[in-house]
């Protein structure tokens, strides 16, 4: 067996391809997305070496045309999750023991797959059954996975060599073990990227995982999992079962080997998951790690010193960008009086010129949102605004679901700092704005930090840097992902790791070294080579 200390390629960010009209790459992905529309997919459980198909099945339906069929998934039961968690502690000692630089090597050549043979494949998914458009699909489902997997690399590459002091006689040594047990992974429908590495992460540690992926998102998890098995991740690392939440909970959060939870979803389901993990914590070997992403009301303010354009094209993209179902989307802003109706006339501009519709058209900016659910719930939202004294919809406000879930991108104006859609998650193309007197920066700053429980993301327009400095500091807490005179959302792996606190979550950065090393439990050993021989010490004598 040949020794040696590794160093793994140095990464860099994947280059966002521009898809322009008559580009290769626009014309591979149409093909691609028009196949794969075409086609009847039918997606199993992943358990073990095996793909199971059940009698209990679901339908895939586009959000952009919800009566048209891509296929079906298979639902699995209670024997299926007990089945997924035995073959993945089956595997356990086999993958936590190989070579680190074994499994670095899988991921990072699924990162090469994904680049090449696998782009068209997963952003066509994507487009899809998540209804993104071309440009959203290829920083997510391309770009920011292949990312996770390189930058992931040369974390544990860091993680690894890092190393404790030794004294004179003395060595010492840490090492990073796999938590004792199996990681449950449940994600979200809004990022491919973050789906695949709420699993990779852990797993290229040592850990084994059960991941259950949204009904919504399960399209693109099936690419995803071939994905990783083509690029060689043995059978039983990471299973695959989609399931009802309740059922696929009661077994794993009630099983002795449960050791953690990566979760990107709702601050409500959070916290009932973390109260049900606390309530079973006798029940555990250990105390399971608790690492999750939840919602965000994210923000947009404006000094009197802002330049107009800059501040409306932030609002334009920041909210609007995958129908605002990013938890990073910008869903209220704090306009200064003096800029007030130019940002608004820009603003306006905008939204006249966007193109709704499905994604097999590449010129459509705004999509469908995910689902009816998703789609009643930000409709109830809209009507709710448009009964209300104290705010207006100055555009947009419409909404039809005859032939998908497409919602206009809609503007409110309150003169309420406290109104409900300031403070409320409504993850949708809604934003709301608060015209505040151009003097009252400081007291405003205070209610964009006091208003809302969540502190995800942030962003402030200026070119005062007093004014800056001074937004730094007082939104400190209110935003783990803060933005100067940009929009708050984007966050780039290696650049701006991505996680918030308050009742956003835990904020353990994922894109960030501070994420691996949640996957892991720390064993220092020391070894002396002389030990001592008589247990008095000098003081004695």
């Amino acid at each position: 067996m040949s020794n040696g200390v590794y160093n793994v390629p140095t990464p860099s960010n994947e280059a966002v391809k521009s898809y322009k009209k008559g580009s290769p790459e626009r014309e591979e992905l149409m093909k691609m997305y028009d196949l794969m529309n075409t086609s009847k997919i039918n997606i199993p459980l992943y358990i073990g070496g095996e793909e199971i198909e059940t009698n209990n099945k679901k339908d895939i339906n586009p959000p952009h045309d919800h009566k048209h069929v891509l296929g079906q998934f298979s639902l699995g039961d209670k024997k299926h999750i007990e089945s997924a968690i035995e073959n993945g502690l089956a595997a356990k000692e086999k993958w936590s023991n190989l070579h680190w630089q074994q499994r670095v090597a899988i991921f990072l050549k699924a990162a090469e797959l994904l680049a090449g043979p696998y782009r068209a494949k997963i952003n066509a998914a994507t487009m899809l059954a998540q209804s993104k458009n071309v440009f959203q699909a290829e920083i997510d489902a391309a770009c920011e996975l292949i990312d996770f997997l390189k930058f992931n690399a040369a974390y544990v590459t860091q993680i690894y060599s890092e190393q404790p002091i030794s004294d004179n006689g003395i060595w010492n040594r840490l090492e990073h073990r796999p938590l004792e047990g199996f990681v449950f992974a449940i994600t979200p429908f809004n990022f491919t990227s973050i789906c695949a590495n709420l699993c990779a992460a852990p797993a290229i540690m040592g850990n084994v995982v059960l991941w259950k992926p949204a009904a919504t998102q399960v399209y693109s998890a099936k690419i995803i999992m071939d994905l990783f098995k083509e690029a060689g991740l043995p059978d039983g690392v990471i299973n695959m079962v989609a399931a009802p939440g309740a059922l696929i909970g009661e077994v794993v959060f009630n099983h002795k080997d449960f050791a953690g939870l990566h979760f990107t979803g709702s601050t409500k389901v959070f916290r009932e998951l973390w109260k049900t993990i606390g309530n079973n914590i006798a029940k555990y070997r250990s105390y399971p790690r608790i690492v999750g992403e939840t919602g965000g009301k994210d923000f947009i303010i404006a000094h009197k010193s802002a330049n107009a354009k800059e501040v409306a094209t932030g609002i334009s993209r920041g909210a609007f960008e995958y129908q605002g179902q990013k938890c990073s989307a910008a869903s209220r802003a704090y306009i200064p009086s003096n800029i007030w109706e130019e940002v608004k006339g820009h603003i306006l501009h905008d939204l006249k010129s966007f193109k709704i519709g499905s994604p097999e058209d590449p010129s459509n900016f705004i999509n469908a949102v995910i689902s009816e659910q998703s789609f009643d719930k930000i409709s109830e939202y809209i009507d709710f605004i448009k009964t209300q004294k104290d705010a207006e919809i100055i555009a947009g406000g419409k909404y039809d679901k005859s032939k998908g879930y497409f919602i206009d991108p809609t503007i409110v104006v309150t003169t309420n700092p406290n109104f409900k859609t300031m403070s409320e998650e409504i993850f949708g193309p809604v934003m709301t704005i608060y015209v505040y007197e151009k003097e009252k920066w400081e007291e405003t700053l205070k209610l964009v930090d006091s208003t809302s429980e969540y502190a995800l993301t942030g962003a402030v327009f200026s070119i005062d840097r007093y004014a800056i400095e001074q937004a730094t500091k007082v939104l400190e807490n209110a935003a783990g992902n803060f933005y100067i005179n940009d929009k708050p959302t984007g966050a780039v792996v290696g650049q701006q790791p991505f996680g918030g606190s308050r009742g956003s979550g835990t904020n353990d950065k994922a894109g960030s070294i501070l994420n691996l090393l949640r996957w892991v439990s720390p064993r220092t050993i020391k070894e002396t080579f002389c030990p001592a021989k008589d247990y008095r010490y000098p003081f004695l004598d």
